[in-house]
């Protein structure tokens, strides 16, 4: 299990290395994340053969494992809706009335589902790499903590506890995170692993070994700071910094994504963040969006508030002069139903709203999730700037409540894109393109078209990975967590 001294500390990423290291070493392998909170998530197989959703951590943790997804791998899931309430996704499937319950209520039964699924997978597999969340030392949640050392316990877990050396800090998080554990839970923690770090790793000399003195815990990794390694974020807006450089000709194509509070979904532009020649960068500003080639707006948790926090900060005003001047903006999932003219919600789950009016669409949220994978085809040919992907196919999954539909008093919009009963999923009008689909810069043949360039596998991200890890660990370390602990070895 990986453990963290804070949210950010690189669990995810550590978590994902070793699903392939030892997938590598020929053993059966799954992820695991009792709870995870995010707004970025995928579609995977569910129950009773219905189709649920997972953080996007575990979906990548389980392709790095070399093993089919599915719920049991993330049972719980918490959608932030707003600073106070998350939906809550268990299994796959939207709970309402746990979605409504005060969280130490509903702790327990969330943990009794979390369980059985843990058990499962360690029943099929012979390892299960599972990961933390936030802090395991969060002394004023310990009581209620399924997610951490209650997992750890319950799994006999050897624990690895990580921290972000680059914050500063490090070996107090290290020391303090470890002191503040139960004395049976200080006794899991095997190693610590100090991540991001930058310099001479001769200079970090006496910390490990004092930490071991006064823990009996060994520093078992530091791992270099690597910012180019293609994994996707776990959450939030990546780093807050531009990626991507200049390309040959000097002039790269500048993407700038609409930050929205509750955007969604982020991970899907992790293959545009890794092309050297393209700058993409973060807009919350009218100021951020000067001079970029395209604005896109991502999905949302809460499109109606979203929405309305766009219009707050003028970010309409530019988005419509971008149109405008005939230059591209695109909307996926959320940013679509923004780009209609109205936003319809009979149910109460989302909100009613004016849209930009830059797609004559409208859409109606129904109470039901639409969750599914999609195969989907581009029509013969797209307008410009669109043009590229005319008759392209297109796979990648759909997360939505509303539905969008021509609006009946405007002129039509062009449908553009399609699923495999010929209903649509895309429409275009000039420069605006909005869709349904997510992860559509994922397929590598919608990024050839658009791009000219050749995508990365993600498998080579993955054994990148695990042969980082197998290079920075001390030798034997990895293969010898899955011994039984040594006793007597916690302070």
């Amino acid at each position: 299990m990986v453990v963290g001294t804070t949210s950010g500390a690189g669990k995810s990423f550590l978590t994902t290395a070793l699903c392939r290291w030892y997938a590598k070493q020929g053993l059966r392998v799954a992820p695991f994340k009792a709870q995870n909170m995010s707004n970025n998530a995928r579609v995977v197989p569910g129950l009773a053969g219905r189709q649920g959703e997972i953080g996007s951590a575990q979906y990548f943790q389980a392709l790095a494992a070399c093993a089919k997804p599915d719920v049991r791998m993330n049972p719980v899931l918490l959608k932030p809706e707003k600073d106070t309430a998350s939906q809550v996704v268990v299994m796959g499937e939207v709970d309402e009335a746990l979605s409504r319950a005060p969280w130490r209520a509903r702790s327990e039964a969330l943990w009794t589902r979390a369980r059985s699924a843990l058990h499962e997978l360690l029943d099929e597999n012979d390892v299960v790499v599972i990961e933390g969340a936030g802090s395991p030392a969060e002394i004023n949640l310990h009581s209620s903590d399924y997610v951490n050392m209650r997992t750890a316990r319950e799994a006999g877990a050897a624990c690895l506890l990580v921290t972000d050396i680059d914050r500063g800090g490090a070996f107090a998080h290290l020391y303090g995170t470890h002191q503040l554990l139960p004395e049976d839970e200080r006794a899991l923690i095997r190693g610590f692993v100090l991540n991001r770090f930058r310099g001479d790793a001769s200079l970090l000399s006496p910390g490990p070994e004092m930490l071991e003195r006064w823990t009996g815990v060994p520093t078992l990794a530091t791992l270099p700071m690597w910012r180019g390694h293609g994994l996707p974020e776990e959450d939030g807006v990546f780093d807050d910094r531009t990626s991507g450089g200049l390309g040959t000709a000097g002039s790269p194509l500048r993407v700038a994504v609409v930050a929205y509070p509750r955007l969604s979904n982020l991970d899907e532009f992790q293959p545009l963040r890794n092309m050297p020649d393209l700058r993409l960068s973060w807009a919350r500003t009218p100021a951020e969006l000067d001079g970029v080639d395209w604005i896109v707006l991502p999905g949302s948790k809460a499109v109606a508030s979203d929405l309305a926090w766009l219009r707050a900060q003028r970010l309409d005003v530019v988005i419509a002069a971008h149109a405008a001047a005939g230059r591209p903006v695109l909307g996926i999932c959320g940013g679509l139903q923004m780009l209609g003219e109205a936003l319809v919600d009979p149910h109460g789950l989302d909100g009613n709203a004016p849209g930009l009016g830059l797609l004559p669409l409208v859409t109606l949220f129904e109470r039901e999730k639409l969750l599914r994978e999609t195969e989907c085809r581009f029509a013969p040919s797209l307008d410009a700037p669109w043009s590229a992907l005319g008759g392209l196919p297109a796979r990648g999954y759909e997360i939505h409540h509303g539905r969008t539909a021509q609006h009946p008093g405007l002129p039509a919009a062009r449908p553009v894109l399609f699923d495999g009963l010929g209903e649509p999923l895309g429409w275009q009008h000039g420069p605006v393109l909005g869709h349904y689909l997510h992860g559509l810069f994922e397929d590598e043949r919608v990024l050839a078209a658009l791009f000219q360039r050749p995508v990365r596998p993600l498998d080579q991200v993955f054994d990148a990975l695990a042969d980082y890890i197998d290079r920075h660990f001390a030798p034997g370390a990895l293969m010898g967590l899955l011994a039984p602990a040594t006793q007597g070895r916690s302070a």
